[in-house]
């Protein structure tokens, strides 16, 4: 890097360079496939490093993780970088960490539940506005009874509380209906089969690791492991616009600084745009608008300008448009919109640059003075000094050994939080229900047996009246009994002497 900013390349009007101050103004890669969009995005990462700015990358295809290694001996490389206007080139690492959502290739990255937020989770995990409107309850309400959302089982153990208990809590969180939570509980599962499991959790990451400098003052690259990631788009997507809106929640005000605190790449940037809802793609452009005063250069890559939505494009200050296909009526029509977004040279087709480019060649535009976009051209980029490919599994072994993250984030911990707290709950008011049945069964069976005992009593004991009134009857009846037999006795025998 010279004191005139980034070296990107050499055009036939003189070398390409981005002004360091004006680097958090954001900006776009974008190219064909094989046209050198990685490489773009490898030297830039390695300039901005350089210059002292921590990187934050996704590596999709896993060729990035080269930049831990020094690029292999090549003459032509040597060649090409003096052409483009670098002197003295030599081979160099640029120091890396690796970080990784499942752990395999990198330091374990993860956040909770809590810091997604309802909006980004809701659109993780594709819900109608009925299961959206449970989900912010169940943040609600964790809000309200200061219980911690950190896991997947923590918001499940939530949202089936607010079931459980629905029409007491209506008053206050509006109508939760079973067929909602049980819809959000069956993505739940899809979500940690996609990785969600290990990615939601603690210890969480802290923005301070990923904006590290080396004790010589360059800034470390963080190169996020995603050729496994990618492979669920919406999850890749949602996992970096959640760091986006984490930096812009947390960082202060600071204008342009003469370095960025951070520079930020979003590969495949399309998969952000793709089917978001409006208030998902609003909080985009807000984040974008917005984040370059807290000093963080979004820089998005993705094929074609037109992948990403107009607001966006226009606060991207940085341009390296490489070369683009015209097989089709879309392709000719995206490459007539794409250069439409330079400032014009009278002595450049851009329209016929755009389809004639080789591979390595980009049309570039950067911000000069005050801000003001430079007069667009074509330019061959410069070669990286670090390596060109991945790296092997024993040379990123030994960047992760060195990192200054290692040991942090490797093992995770299951602090008491919102599942363990509810469970217990509901464990406690269950046994005092059992204890409040076994009570109340005791009390009934000594009832019962109250009861059988008077009916014992009456049925074979006598009263003293009536023992005195059977002794009468008796005693009466056997005097009746034997008046009436003499009487009955005297007649006979008085009808028997008359005869």
């Amino acid at each position: 890097m010279s004191e005139d900013g980034l070296l990107i390349g050499a055009a036939p009007e003189g070398l390409q360079r981005l002004t360091l101050r004006y680097a958090n103004r954001h900006g776009l890669i974008a190219g064909a496939t094989g046209t050198g969009k990685t490489v773009t995005l490898q030297i830039l990462a390695e300039a901005f490093s350089d210059a002292g700015a921590p990187v934050f990358l996704a590596d999709v295809k896993g060729d990035l993780s080269g930049l831990c290694c020094e690029a292999d001996p090549n003459p032509k490389l040597a060649e090409r970088a003096a052409s483009c206007g670098v002197d003295g080139y030599a081979p160099a690492q640029a120091p890396t960490v690796f970080w990784d959502m499942y752990g395999e290739q990198g330091h374990p990255v993860r956040a909770t539940i809590a810091e997604m937020g309802p909006l980004l989770l809701s659109n993780l995990l594709d819900l109608t506005d009925a299961q959206e409107g449970a989900v912010y309850a169940a943040f609600a309400l964790a809000d309200d009874e200061g219980l911690a959302l950190l896991d997947l089982d923590d918001l499940r153990t939530t949202l089936n509380f607010l079931v459980e208990n629905r029409k007491e809590l209506a008053s206050e969180y509006g109508r939760i209906s079973s067929q909602s939570v049980g819809a959000i509980q069956r993505k739940l599962l899809g979500l940690e089969r996609d990785g969600g499991e290990v990615f939601f959790g603690e210890p969480a990451l802290k923005l301070d690791d990923l904006m590290r400098t080396t004790r010589d003052g360059r800034g470390y690259i963080n190169v996020l492991a995603a050729d496994k990631l990618i492979r669920t788009p919406r999850m890749y997507a949602t996992f970096l616009l959640w760091l986006l809106s984490e930096l812009f929640e947390e960082l202060p005000e600071v204008g342009d600084p003469d370095v960025p605190k951070l520079v930020f790449f979003f590969d495949e940037a399309h998969l952000l745009f793709d089917n978001a809802p409006k208030a998902l793609l609003e909080k985009v452009e807000q984040v974008v608008r917005l984040i370059r005063s807290k000093g963080v250069g979004v820089y998005f890559v993705t094929q074609s300008p037109t992948d990403l939505p107009d607001d966006v494009l226009g606060q991207l200050g940085c341009k390296v448009q490489h070369a683009l296909r015209a097989f089709t009526a879309k392709d000719r029509k995206a490459i007539r919109a794409a250069s439409e977004n330079f400032r014009a040279d009278d002595d450049l087709d851009v329209v016929a640059a755009l389809t004639d480019m080789g591979v390595g060649e980009a049309l570039v535009s950067t911000l000069e003075a005050k801000g003001v976009p430079s007069i667009v051209r074509r330019t061959k980029i410069r070669p990286p000094a670090s390596r060109m490919g991945p790296a092997t599994p024993s040379e990123r072994a030994k960047a992760m050994r060195d990192s200054p993250a290692a040991g942090i984030y490797d093992e995770a911990v299951d602090p008491q939080s919102a599942h363990e707290i509810l469970t217990q709950r509901a464990q406690a008011a269950a046994e005092a229900a059992e204890k409040a049945a076994a009570a109340d069964a005791a009390a009934a069976e000594a009832r019962k047996m109250e009861r059988s005992k008077g009916r014992k009593r009456s049925s074979n004991r006598q009263g003293v009246g009536e023992a005195l009134l059977k002794s009468v009857v008796r005693n009466v009846g056997g005097q009746v009994g034997r008046t009436i037999g003499r009487e009955i006795v005297r007649g006979l025998l008085g009808g028997l002497l008359r005869r």
